[in-house]
């Protein structure tokens, strides 16, 4: 027979969490003190929607943007908040600067809720906003960042969008969980799935891009519409180098020069071997790393930025 735990055992030391502030229910928390209940059916039945925008050197990053794609999924699955854009944009400062964090990972949610009733209609469900700030983080880590991540294209299929719109942002990872795993059997440091149709789709938390000929290209179909993936097609409109959103077969893939993957987390990332092999040299390529350096010399420009009034600001 199973022994229960005692009560001591429950204990989470709060120090565990990562530093961090959030909102919720109308106030703000520590990070380790931020809970919903049991019986939201944002986590009864994955049903939220959320965006993530970073905080870079005191500033949030592109925040309209991750704003007007946040909003515009609360209409796409009949959600609403009691908050508007202005006052969304207060709490999430209020988040960071709370936290006192220069660089932080600022993520905004909205689930379902719970109905008084517990009615199984997600009409009678009072929606619930929630924001938390942390630390910034990244998909690769720092050797990866330098080396190039190894990745493996998986056997498993995305939801395709005719299920799932995937311009909504939203918490259906069972697919990119499944993949990671196999990845990790694999021997390799993530995930890319495949579409219904065979070719290149997404991976977890990001999209990807291959450089062919000079040329820079990314799955059109059945992925999300990335902030960053969108501020790579604006650099490179910048850099006068073709970029394009097209079919990518597998095996086009495999044979591309140079391959990175962007995402909020973490920027412009490389990668360097794919499936066991190399990539292009098998180290980070020429137009990878331009990239890289125009996305963070992005972060510098007035109009990408929204600085954050933090408590010490005179």
């Amino acid at each position: 027979m199973n022994v229960l735990p005692s009560l001591s055992e429950h204990y989470t030391d709060p120090k565990t969490y990562p530093p961090g502030v959030a909102f919720l229910d109308g106030q703000y928390l520590p990070i380790s003190e931020a809970k919903i209940s049991v019986l939201d059916y944002g986590l009864l039945h994955s049903d939220a929607t959320y965006d993530v925008v970073h905080v870079w050197n005191g500033a949030f990053f592109r925040l309209e943007n991750h704003l007007d794609r946040f909003f515009a999924g609360l209409e796409k699955l009949h959600m609403s908040i009691e908050y508007d854009r202005g006052q969304v944009i207060e709490i999430l400062h209020n988040c960071v600067a709370l936290s006192g964090l220069k660089n932080s990972y600022v993520e905004f949610i909205c689930t379902r809720g719970m109905s008084p009733t517990f009615s199984r209609d997600p009409r009678h469900a009072v929606n619930q906003f929630i924001a938390f700030a942390i630390p910034f983080g990244s998909v690769a880590n720092p050797e990866q960042m330098k080396h190039g991540l190894n990745a493996a294209i998986s056997s498993l299929v995305r939801i395709p969008p005719k299920s799932v719109d995937p311009t909504v942002k939203n918490y259906h990872w069972l697919d990119l969980v499944k993949g990671l795993y196999e990845a990790y059997d694999r021997g390799a440091d993530t995930a890319i799935l495949i579409d219904e149709n065979g070719n290149v789709s997404e991976g977890p938390g990001f999209n990807i891009f291959a450089v062919i000929n000079g040329r820079v290209l990314t799955p059109r179909f059945g992925v999300l519409l990335g902030i960053t993936r969108q501020t790579v097609f604006d650099i490179c409109t910048n850099l006068e180098i073709d970029c394009s959103a097209v079919d990518i077969p597998q095996d086009q893939l495999l044979g591309a020069d140079e391959i990175f993957i962007s995402s909020t987390a973490g920027g412009i990332m490389p990668v360097t071997k794919v499936n066991g092999q190399s990539i292009g040299s098998g180290t980070p390529g020429q137009i990878t790393n331009q990239i890289t350096m125009s996305y963070w010399e992005l972060h510098k420009e007035e109009n990408k930025r929204m600085v954050v009034r933090y408590l010490d600001d005179k």
